[in-house]
């Protein structure tokens, strides 16, 4: 068997080139649309926005970084393949309530991808943005 060319202790790694979490990129056809969506429907706060093409959206720690059809995080790929909304990756937000909070999405008309699931950790259900990006609400088992 050869020995790699290059000592994997030489190169950088994420551990020491990487200063800190900066945030969730989801990729959205309408920014202002998904900034009403985030902000009005799940009490984000708008840190910083440049319509139509970008914005971000805090909640605490977590950012997630708005991406319009112009906006440099979502140009095509070196291969011309396309970026696009949706997938299975999302952002999960622990809340009380769940079942509550559901009904309260519904009734402005929210868009659900599944119905509610429980399990022995607890209780989730994955609300669509306005463009199809997921974001599973979570709600914590009650232990006893």
């Amino acid at each position: 068997m050869n020995a790699p060319s290059t000592s994997l202790t030489a190169r950088p790694t994420l551990e020491n080139t990487t200063a800190e979490f900066h945030g969730v990129r989801y990729l959205v056809t309408d920014v202002k649309r998904a900034v009403d969506f985030y902000v009005g429907r799940l009490g984000f706060d708008l840190e910083h926005q440049q319509l139509p093409a970008f914005a971000t959206v805090a909640l605490g720690p977590l950012k997630i970084l708005l991406s319009g059809p112009d906006a440099s995080g979502s140009r095509p790929l070196p291969d011309g393949g396309r970026q696009s909304p949706g997938g299975s990756n999302r952002v999960v937000l622990r809340v009380k309530g769940l079942p509550a909070i559901a009904e309260t999405l519904r009734g402005t008309g929210a868009a659900f991808r599944n119905s509610m699931e429980t399990g022995p950790a607890g209780s989730q259900i994955q609300v669509l943005d306005p463009d199809g990006n997921p974001v599973e609400l979570f709600e914590p088992a009650h232990r006893k």
